[in-house]
């Protein structure tokens, strides 16, 4: 049997190929977030409009578009929500188990822009140094910023 399956899927090449690892396989949203910091070394926080009101505050974040390039997700994200530019830097994180999503986060520096945040999903934009976090930061993305910071 697993020699008449491998001789199939070498007969069917290419796009075909595609279609049936698509059905066969999770489809997954990745989530992915920026540790934004400026030239202080201070962190970018965003007070999310639509988070749960105990832990608003955290990190730019958003998801990837069918296509995209995860470091331009971040930049794309950050612009959207608050009107700064960023550069991409290295990947620092990913998490996997969940059921319908991933996520990954990357380092990225301010390199220029206008503050002026999405009020449909942002109520406020902030730059903290990583010792003094406000109240009610995810707990994650406190993670993510000490682990960034060493």
């Amino acid at each position: 049997m697993k020699r008449l399956v491998a001789r199939v899927w070498r007969l069917i090449r290419g796009p075909l190929q595609w279609r049936v690892l698509w059905f066969a396989h999770a489809k997954f949203m990745v989530g992915v977030t920026g540790v934004v910091r400026n030239e202080a070394g201070q962190v970018l926080l965003l007070k999310h409009r639509l988070w749960p009101v105990d832990r608003q505050w955290g990190l730019p974040t958003g998801y990837a578009i069918k296509g995209e390039e995860f470091p331009l997700t971040v930049v794309r994200e950050v612009r959207e929500e608050t009107g700064l530019d960023v550069a991409p830097g290295r990947l620092v994180q990913v998490i996997s188990g969940y059921k319908l999503r991933v996520e990954v986060a990357y380092e990225a520096l301010h390199v220029g822009g206008t503050l002026k945040i999405d009020s449909f999903e942002i109520l406020e934009a902030q730059w903290f140094s990583p010792d003094s976090l406000p109240a009610g930061t995810s707990e994650a993305h406190v993670q993510l910023i000490k682990a960034t910071s060493a």
